[in-house]
């Protein structure tokens, strides 16, 4: 195995999405569009909360080639799929009414005709390099591609500004949650289309406003790795949204909207008496105060907290929220053992990946370190990928 997985150039991409798409529709794509996976710094299990946190779009990214149709269906082909086709009006794509890889790449159309986009019959084809099931949101990175693509050929660039991005990330947001029935909260779709080149995008979930943070790794000497445990990762499978529903009842209980709004936290900890909702409630209050740590000690170039933090994370989400897993906790150890500066499980959990901070002459060292530790437990190999804030989704050939 190679020692690092790369992300596809556009160039690949792109060539790769418009051959699948002659060969499933005997026809040019009229455009194509990209839109990015993420891996969160840190603020796991916050952004549903109204919290903070910190992602990045990865260079891996889910390429979209689509031409409309004028008799108001859909056809829809992938490599996420084994290159299976699916058919239907466009009336079928609907919450409870289309489910699997359909309910996710047809999803944004739903969403953006609710919201009273005239969403045109379409053609599409959809090819990715994010790592599926590894926790680097290749769904939103679907959604984000599809809905990009949708609303340009119904006339609306959904890419323009900021204020664009931010609208389509909802309407993204809305596919995940009613189509595609994952109870996620909004930070994939925020980073996959409001991210920048070189920034970290710190996300406030209470009001959707963002801030770009500098976040220039090459200049600190540093690497950030991340690593797919190959630990299968699923966010429709009821534990994420347990986790989500205990929260929102502990806001209930403490008369609050959202746990970003408890005035005090020791006081709000102390009124909660079942042990398990307050270990919950006590790493969401702590990992939001995490992200405002490590966005001024990564400012201040303090790489060493900035790495306690995300140790600190990792044993937070491990200990009080219970979404970390064997495989999870084998890699981050050994990420720490073998000289990274912080390591921790990023994404939903249950599996997925871990990231870690790493000096760059530590990197192969490290790297080794993960699979060989794994390999020695009787665990699958992880992957590693080395990681670069990278740009948002937009479009590569217009229509």
């Amino acid at each position: 195995m190679s020692e690092w997985q790369r992300a596809w150039s556009d160039g690949t991409g792109v060539e790769t999405v418009r051959e699948m798409f002659g060969e499933a529709f005997g026809a040019e794509p009229q455009g194509v569009w990209a839109s990015p996976g993420r891996v969160n710094l840190i603020g796991e299990h916050t952004d549903y909360n109204g919290g903070l946190c910190l992602p990045i779009a990865l260079p891996h990214r889910t390429y979209v080639a689509m031409s409309r149709r004028d008799d108001g269906r859909a056809r829809l082909t992938t490599g996420l799929a084994d290159g299976r086709t699916w058919s239907g009006e466009l009336s079928e794509i609907a919450p409870g009414t289309v489910t699997d890889w359909v309910a996710y790449c047809g999803g944004p159309a739903w969403a953006l005709r609710d919201a009273g986009v005239d969403v045109p019959g379409f053609d599409a084809a959809i090819a990715s390099c994010v790592p599926l099931g590894a926790g680097l949101s290749s769904s939103a990175a679907v959604e984000c591609a599809v809905g990009l693509g949708l609303a340009h050929l119904a006339g609306r660039r959904q890419d323009a500004d900021d204020s664009a991005r931010a609208w389509l990330a909802g309407v993204c947001v809305r596919a995940e949650n009613e189509v595609a029935g994952a109870p996620t909260g909004g930070m994939d779709q925020a980073a996959s289309l409001r991210s920048q080149a070189g920034h970290a995008l710190l996300l406030d979930c209470l009001d959707g406003t963002v801030e770009q943070v500098p976040f220039d790794l090459d200049s600190a000497g540093l690497e950030l790795l991340v690593i797919d445990t190959r630990a299968s990762h699923s966010l429709a499978d009821g534990q994420y949204g347990a986790r989500r529903a205990s929260c929102e009842s502990a806001a209930r209980t403490l008369g609050v909207a959202t746990l970003r709004e408890v005035p005090d936290a020791e006081a709000a900890l102390a009124a909660l008496d079942d042990e398990v909702v307050r270990r919950r409630v006590r790493h969401v209050l702590t990992e939001i105060q995490r992200v405002r740590d490590f966005v001024a000690a990564a400012g201040a170039g303090d790489w060493q907290g900035a790495g306690a933090l995300m140790n600190a994370s990792h044993e937070s989400l491990r200990d009080d929220y219970e979404v970390s897993c064997t495989e999870l906790d084998v890699v981050v150890e050994a990420a720490r053992a073998a000289g990274a500066l912080g390591a921790r499980m990023t994404g939903g959990g249950f599996g997925g990946s871990a990231i870690a901070l790493v000096r760059v002459a530590d990197a192969s060292a490290v790297a080794r370190a993960v699979r060989r530790e794994a390999l020695d437990r009787g665990l699958p190999e992880p992957v590693v990928h080395l990681s670069t804030p990278s740009a948002p989704g937009e479009c590569l050939l217009e229509p």
